[in-house]
């Protein structure tokens, strides 16, 4: 039996999470959670698995909800995260915190020697400089949670390291806007935005498919997580969503790994480890697939080569690139910009800073903040 903390227990991810593992309450304990304020929510995930600890982010939430009759240790504040993530009984962390907020738990848990399973890729994009380094110094394994980087994952299986790959393939739905131009796009509203062909996601990440800003956040994290030059990494788009990454070998072997569209499969992966997970799953109707690749459509080319300059330079432009992008994106959502100026504002903000090394987790808030700062002079320069 296996101890698990989920961080981000009430969002997207974490209910695909929690789905996964009251299919296997044999080999998972859910030992704790964390969450923002969806207290109605935490309460459901208690009742059902019996939590020795709640961490709430949010302080203003009201203590007459019922989850504060619970008999889970209710906490707040940063080393109360800290201790329950580094428990001693603690085995597999679940970072599944939505954006920049979620890196902090990621840095816990891997400065802990936990098994860290990672559906937040923010954190690797602005901290892969902190996190890979001290990850090996702890002897911390990371697994991705991220559909493409844990289809790579098992694509890589059995290999020791990336020597015999010759390029690695990773796929974008291309979002529901894939068939317009730049020119079309001066006129989507956030409503369709939303309205994402073949995953359901949270808000953010699923504006990010629609810009196709989160297909650049996972070339970067890849090249991370995975140790490879962003050469060898190649973006394609592939509407389906079947197939979510490959892998070629020198030998000429290609290695793909497919699914029907459901973070179940890689979260059950990845709980798995070394092993498989069982889970309930729609099975691939080959007899009727069709799958298709386009390139990814004319005009968002330049997002990649900011995203291709991170990979290549790192030091504080992966905080920089994250950071415009999460401004830009709540700018839109809060109408204060169109979606077309989501990508001016992170091209904007992102040229502004010059590459400089990070060596602690300060620094990386620091150019946090600075870039965040940047992005909304920039979204102010536009009204």
């Amino acid at each position: 039996m296996k101890n698990i903390v989920l961080l981000g227990a009430t969002g997207s991810i974490g209910t695909s999470v929690l789905n996964v593992l009251r299919q296997n309450k044999e080999q998972f304990n859910l030992r704790a959670i964390a969450l923002d304020q969806d207290l109605d929510s935490a309460l459901k995930v208690d009742d059902e698995f019996h939590l020795e600890s709640i961490f709430v982010a949010s302080k203003n939430t009201s203590s007459e909800h019922p989850l504060f009759n619970s008999n889970a240790n209710i906490c707040y504040g940063q080393e109360a995260l800290k201790e329950i993530i580094q428990h001693p009984e603690v085995d597999i962390v679940i970072s599944a915190i939505a954006g920049f907020a979620g890196l902090q738990g990621s840095f816990y848990a891997v400065d802990a020697g936990k098994t860290t399973l990672v559906a937040n890729k923010e954190s690797i994009v602005a901290a892969g400089d902190i996190l890979l380094p001290l990850a090996a110094k702890r002897h911390a394994k990371i697994i991705p949670v991220d559909s493409e980087h844990n289809a790579i994952y098992q694509c890589l299986s059995g290999e020791k390291s990336t020597s015999a790959v010759s390029k690695i393939l990773i796929t974008a739905s291309g979002g529901p806007f894939r068939e317009l131009s730049m020119k079309e796009l001066e006129e989507v509203t956030l409503e369709e935005a939303l309205q994402h062909p073949t995953w359901a996601m949270g808000s953010k990440i699923t504006i990010d498919s629609a810009t196709l800003m989160n297909k650049c956040l996972e070339l970067i994290e890849a090249c991370y997580l995975f140790d490879i030059p962003e050469s060898m990494i190649e973006v394609v788009t592939h509407p389906q969503s079947i197939i979510h990454s490959m892998v070629t070998y020198h030998d000429g072997s290609t290695i793909a790994q497919m699914s029907n569209p459901s973070m179940e499969v890689p979260i059950a992966n990845a709980l798995g480890e070394d092993s498989r997970v069982p889970i309930h799953f729609n099975d691939l109707d080959f007899s009727s697939m069709n799958l298709t690749f386009e390139p990814i459509p004319e005009g968002r080319e330049m997002i990649f080569e900011m995203a291709r300059k991170v990979c290549r330079e790192k030091g504080n432009l992966g905080a920089i690139f994250n950071a415009a992008n999460e401004v830009a994106v709540q700018a839109f959502r809060d109408a204060r910009i169109t979606f077309i100026n989501i990508y001016e504002v992170v091209d904007r903000t992102f040229n502004h800073f010059s590459c400089s090394n990070i060596a602690t987790m300060e620094d990386v808030f620091k150019y946090d903040r600075q870039a965040r700062i940047q992005a909304e002079k920039v979204i102010k320069s536009l009204n």
